[in-house]
């Protein structure tokens, strides 16, 4: 226990105390759109086809916007790029807050939808690449490194449950619109805050360009692949925490129950700095994937308010150890000089497979049950630990400069070779 808040002591050492306020409150608004931009629209067009399209056009502008936000970040910096997105952002959500209010038709809301979503400011997988920036360029080890990753899931993690908890609790109080505005407001001074603050400023060119650009070792595709299974769960278990309460006849505990696997999430992610070094990130992968299945399929048998509660909270001690066994793979076979872009992909397809796996296992799960939805889950899972045990070229540890620089040249690299662990 010691050694783990020594390791976060270290990681905020590098950050200072106020960024990691910055970026989390910078990336709960995120959290919050989503959501609020479903419940406002069916609110006042009194269609959820309309409220499903505008959500749906502001995730589809989020997963497609995302990675191309990352690379620019990675080439011009994070400070021009961040500003730029935030202020566009906040605009769009406002925007689509007064459209809806003044009932303007489906086209116009799905279009602000989608430029509300493009225009996310990627503040989390921002703050991931500059705090491992940080951390490298302080010549930290590789402890530090997992302990900033393992920081900064849990903060997105948080955010997760947090944002619709708050859009949840605006509704019941005023309107879905207060809480859309208040993101708006948030994302103004906070996204700005975080592409000012200094540390934005101490990333040198030749950190952000880093290895030259190229073609990406095959690992990284399987890793950005598994993350959109990751989404998948995340969707699937949505739509089927919300079928079984509805057919439990306990709708309004779906928020809490989805917060109980999120709180559980980010302490397991908190404590992934405690597993040792010696454990090979291969090896880490397949145990949390097998975990995903194991802990999933117990849902398929769930038919009460309490075994629900205890089976989603046991699973979410595998999400967060997976997310962040992702990010610290990727973080060790991209080039520097994509960083940023890589860690966009993952989170972009994060939130494109939960948009899917919702769609889909919503509309199972209202035609066969909860148990449907939560198949869609199982399957998702099982696929994330067959890539986890097919995928090659992970190595047992960081690979040296020489062999990532080759890779990001185009030079065959034998996968098999050995890495300096």
């Amino acid at each position: 226990m010691a050694g783990s808040l020594q390791t976060y002591r270290n990681v905020l050492n590098l950050t200072g105390p106020l960024l990691p306020v910055i970026s989390f409150l910078g990336r709960l608004p995120t959290a919050m759109c989503q959501l609020g931009s479903v419940l406002l629209v069916a609110e006042t067009s009194g269609s959820l086809a309309t409220a499903g399209l505008a959500g749906g056009a502001l995730a589809a502008g989020q997963t497609v916007a995302g990675p191309p936000l990352g690379r620019a970040a990675d080439r011009y910096g994070q400070r021009t790029v961040v500003l730029t997105a935030a202020i566009v952002n906040a605009a769009a959500v406002t925007g689509l807050v007064l459209a809806a209010l003044a009932r303007l038709p489906t086209g116009p809301l799905a279009l602000l939808g989608a430029l509300a979503g493009a225009s996310v400011p990627q503040v989390g997988p921002l703050a991931r690449s500059r705090t491992v920036a940080l951390a490298h360029r302080a010549g930290a080890d590789e402890r530090t490194v997992a302990g900033a990753l393992s920081f900064e899931g849990t903060l997105d993690e948080i955010s997760f449950v947090l944002g619709p908890a708050l859009v949840g609790l605006a509704a019941a109080l005023a309107q879905p619109a207060a809480a859309l505005l208040a993101a708006a407001a948030l994302l103004a001074v906070c996204g700005t805050a975080f592409a000012l603050h200094p540390t934005a400023r101490q990333m040198t060119a030749a950190e952000r360009t880093g290895t030259p650009r190229g073609r990406l070792p095959g690992a990284v595709h399987a890793l950005r692949v598994t993350m959109v299974l990751q989404g998948a769960m995340f969707g699937a278990s949505q739509a089927g925490i919300t079928a079984l309460t509805d057919e439990l006849g306990r709708p309004s505990q779906t928020g809490l129950v989805y917060a109980a696997m999120g709180v559980m999430s980010a302490a397991a992610g908190l404590a992934m700095v405690a597993v040792p070094e010696r454990l090979a990130p291969r090896a880490r992968w397949r145990i949390a994937t097998s975990a995903l299945v194991a802990l999933s399929v117990p849902l398929l048998f769930v038919h009460t308010l309490l075994g629900l509660y205890v089976t989603v909270t046991v699973l979410g001690v595998a999400y967060a150890p997976h997310l962040i066994t992702v990010f610290g793979l990727t973080e060790r076979l991209v080039p520097a000089g994509r960083l940023a872009e890589s860690m966009a992909f993952l989170t972009s397809g994060v939130v494109g497979g939960q948009a899917l796996a919702l769609a889909l296992s919503g509309r199972l799960a209202q035609d066969h049950g909860a148990v449907a939805a939560f198949a869609v889950m199982v399957v998702a899972g099982v696929l994330c630990a067959v890539l986890s045990w097919a995928v090659r070229g992970l190595g047992s540890g960081r690979p040296d400069a020489a062999t990532v620089e080759a890779v990001a040249s185009g030079v065959t690299v034998d996968p098999r070779a050995p890495v300096d662990s």
